[in-house]
């Protein structure tokens, strides 16, 4: 996974952590939802990367 590629999901995962946590403090059940759906983005994007080195490395052998 390249750089830039780390750093820009996990900005999104901290970005999501960020409007959840606002969105409790708020009682703003829509801005929890949408925390939560940008750090699952996050997530589903890191795991595609990982993947994609899995596959590089086999091919590379």
């Amino acid at each position: 996974m390249a750089l830039s590629d780390k750093i820009t999901n996990k900005a999104e995962e901290l970005g999501g952590k960020a409007k959840e946590a606002t969105g409790q403090a708020t009682g703003n059940d829509g801005l929890v939802a949408e925390g939560k759906t940008d750090q699952a983005k996050a997530t589903v994007k890191n795991a595609v990367e990982d993947v994609k080195d899995t596959v590089k490395k086999i091919l590379s052998k």
